[in-house]
């Protein structure tokens, strides 16, 4: 068989991507779910043998579209992933490797590109953007992530769609946890990625909403935080908040987010604490995750991280 040539590969792939797109925006907060049950032909579309992933497309003589960060350098999945590789639990809880979609979604925000993509693409300071020697040593790539589709019960007692992207290595752990509040109707008010807030974790823990992934140092510090890797998840962060002790030359107790303030004094009895007498804290530990309420120098009792051998 006469194998298309590159350019028209191309072609075809910024015409599905540009479908994606109209397609998320016009639906709104579409889940993946959503937009596979919607675009069966394109969400559940495979790789033809010998077709290769898609190159930034100047590499191909072709210009790329601006404001597109899902078009860049050795984006290592086909245009969709097979239905087989989603992984359903129980019916609204699934996980799965990350589509085009999605990476169009996260890429320059919670997940990082380049400044020379950046440039390619004339996109003006994405919030989460490295240099091309950090690029290449990051500690993640698109392949440890997984997406994943839960039920909740909200605030009000109703049930919600949730979204999270963590790592594959713990993927198991939080579905199986997720549905184990659900049936006990834990209360979480909002669990959307942390790219609806344009990666600001401040943002996300002000709006009290239960997030995962997200390629950030520790607050206040250079080092990578366990959510760069998806491997820690904040739940209920506003009445949860992180406090540090004697932070900085006053000796002040920091605490974050603002407003939380009342909440960081756990001798009080309010709704949405996380102690050791709360369902989730108990499900967290029965899974191995270690909680950031336990820590001695800060507390972080929103947070629970899992660190994979």
């Amino acid at each position: 068989m006469k194998k298309l040539p590159i350019k028209y590969l191309v072609i075809l792939a910024i015409l599905i991507l540009t479908c994606s797109v109209i397609s998320h925006k016009l639906s709104g907060k579409e889940t993946l779910q959503d937009y596979a049950e919607k675009n069966p032909e394109t969400a559940y579309a495979t790789k033809a043998p010998g077709t290769p992933s898609p190159s930034v497309l100047a590499d191909a003589g072709d210009s790329a579209p601006a404001g597109n960060p899902a078009v860049q350098s050795a984006v290592p999945f086909p245009l969709a992933e097979k239905v087989t590789d989603s992984i359903e639990y129980e019916t609204g809880f699934f996980y799965q490797p990350l589509t085009y979609p999605v990476i169009h979604r996260i890429t320059g925000i919670s997940y990082p590109m380049s400044k020379t993509d950046a440039a390619l693409l004339s996109l003006e300071a994405p919030p989460n953007i490295l240099s091309d020697e950090e690029m290449a040593s990051l500690a993640v790539s698109y392949e440890d992530l997984r997406y994943m589709n839960i039920l909740y019960y909200d605030f009000n007692g109703d049930v919600q769609t949730g979204e999270l992207i963590c790592n594959k290595a713990i993927a198991d752990d939080l579905i199986e946890i997720f549905y184990e509040l659900y049936k006990n109707e834990y209360q979480i008010e909002s669990v959307r990625l942390i790219d609806d807030y344009n990666g600001d974790d401040t943002a996300s823990m002000k709006a009290n909403n239960t997030s995962c992934f997200n390629y950030r140092p520790v607050d206040g510090t250079s080092s990578l935080s366990k959510h760069a890797l998806g491997c820690a998840i904040d739940i209920n962060p506003f009445y949860n908040p992180y406090v540090v002790f004697n932070k900085g030359k006053a000796g002040e107790t920091y605490i974050s987010p603002a407003g939380s303030e009342i909440y960081a004094d756990r001798s009080k009895v309010f709704a949405y604490k996380i102690d050791e007498n709360d369902l989730c804290y108990k499900l967290f530990k029965e899974h191995g995750f270690t909680w950031g309420g336990n820590w001695n120098s800060c507390k972080d009792y929103q947070h629970f991280q899992k660190v994979p051998q």
